[in-house]
């Protein structure tokens, strides 16, 4: 079935057709582009070319009949649950397809996974795209940012279409080709832990306006929208500001007011704290966020222990200039949140052998996806000056802004600590950058206690290039 002509080939295949996948076959039907629609469930699929009658729709009963309404080289875009679901439409598809077609991976999928796909495939002669998406319902829409990783062959075959759905900024298209294999879904994944470290920053800042300050909700959406005309402009903080503002039409009080404190998470959180322990990399602020939201989940518990020990102190006396301190406490510790993921990243891409370029991947985060951010333009300009640039905080212009912020974040996660306010991700973002601008760290007992309880050896501080030794402790 066609809602225009039946003779008609689709420049893209899109497979699974709930909120995502419908939203981008959308996007990618607006752009001049014909798409061939398919989904598990078929009557799903009947619906949604009823409902967008007139477009260029070719909707198909089977996957046969998908495949065989495809210009060459195919393009399919699987927009599916992540996992078993996408190994099994695979094999569907493999005999139906020819060389040199393209599948496209476009869910949260594990990036080792993506590895696996893309060798499997590349065995039969096919392409394979781990496809990182970002930017929510809206952003699939009209305009995503997007982090393919795949071939240099798939991508020129692939990226014309992608370069026209995805979001646009004064730099371009926010699509680049990330790197081979799994890259794009590696760097997905990142951007995911980026986003959990910024919201609990976020978090935690609100906190301490309305506790610490007495701040109510009307106050929060002045203060946030304040904010977001500054270095802190981004689109988490113009949401937040937003929320601010609504109120319950049930109670009358602010509607975040009613919202029960317990986070959920879908995983790519957790993946990156697990593989930054892996890589040997430390994203504490990332993995603070990530333990925050499992705290949150147990609320029976906290109601409990709150009754035997106490809440925190609230609406305590704080200094005048609070939401100054804050907002800049926030800012420092977002630009350690954003160098902890900068670094998984090149440990990624060295592990892995993929030629990942910051600079680009600051410039297509800047537009469509959740992190969208000024501090993004900051950070490209930082990796354009000097791509080799092994810590973000080590280039001139954040050294500056560290410099001027970093006694706010003291201030203000003391303030709070002081009162039994938690500030996980601040407190792990100020110790992580206390760490690494340390020459020497304590971590010499630690060695010499290893050496005395397991014989472990150690190097000698005056023979740091010779071989570890052992001595005799107890």
């Amino acid at each position: 079935m066609n809602s225009n002509s039946a003779q008609n080939k689709a420049q893209l295949g899109v497979i699974g057709l709930r909120v995502m996948g419908s939203n981008l076959a959308l996007n990618v039907e607006s752009r001049g582009h014909t798409v061939a629609v398919w989904n598990r469930n078929s009557q799903l699929m009947h619906d949604f070319v009823a409902e967008h009658s007139g477009k260029q729709f070719i909707g198909a009963e089977s996957l046969e009949d998908f495949c065989a309404s495809l210009e060459r080289p195919r393009r399919v875009l699987l927009m599916i649950q992540a996992g078993a679901a996408v190994d099994s439409v695979i094999e569907q598809l493999c005999p139906l397809l020819d060389r040199g077609d393209i599948v496209i991976d476009g869910g949260n999928s594990w990036f080792l996974d993506s590895q696996r796909r893309e060798a499997l495939l590349r065995e039969r002669g096919l392409h394979f795209v781990g496809l990182g998406v970002s930017g929510g319902e809206e952003g699939a829409r009209f305009g995503p940012s997007l982090m393919p990783g795949c071939s240099e062959e798939a991508y020129a075959a692939l990226g014309p279409i992608l370069e026209s759905i995805a979001a646009v900024t004064e730099s371009g298209p926010c699509v680049t080709h990330v790197g081979a294999g799994g890259a794009g879904h590696f760097v997905k994944m990142v951007h995911n832990g980026i986003e959990y470290a910024d919201m609990q920053l976020i978090a935690e800042a609100y906190d301490a306006l309305q506790r610490l300050g007495g701040m109510g909700a009307s106050q929060l959406a002045e203060v946030f929208a304040e904010w977001n005309k500054g270095p802190l402009e981004s689109f988490l903080i113009e949401i937040s500001a937003s929320i601010f503002k609504v109120t319950d039409a049930q109670t009358g009080l602010p509607l975040v007011d009613m919202v029960e404190d317990r986070a959920g998470q879908k995983g790519t959180g957790r993946w990156t704290a697990s593989i930054a322990l892996e890589l040997g990399v430390a994203v504490p602020s990332i993995a603070a966020a990530v333990d925050a939201r499992v705290l949150s989940s147990q609320l029976e518990a906290r109601k409990e222990l709150a009754q035997v020990f106490g809440e925190a102190e609230e609406g305590v006396a704080a200094e005048s200039n609070l939401a100054d301190q804050v907002r800049d406490a926030l800012f420092a510790a977002k630009i350690c949140a954003y160098a902890q993921g900068l670094q998984l990243i090149q440990a990624g891409a060295e592990d892995n052998d993929w030629k990942v370029d910051l600079s680009e991947i600051a410039r297509i985060w800047k537009g469509g996806c959740i992190i969208r951010a000024r501090l993004l333009d900051e950070i490209r300009a930082a990796f354009e000056r000097n791509p080799a640039l092994s810590n973000l905080i080590q280039d001139a212009g954040f050294r500056s802004q560290l410099s001027a912020s970093i006694g706010a974040l003291r201030s203000v996660v003391a303030l709070a600590q002081s009162h039994g306010i938690p500030v996980p991700a601040m407190s792990a973002s100020l110790s992580w950058f206390d760490s690494v601008r340390r020459a020497r760290l304590p971590q010499n007992l630690t060695q010499a206690q290893r050496d005395a309880f397991g014989a472990h050896g150690y190097v000698r501080l005056d023979s740091p290039d010779g071989e570890p030794v052992h001595s005799q402790w107890l």
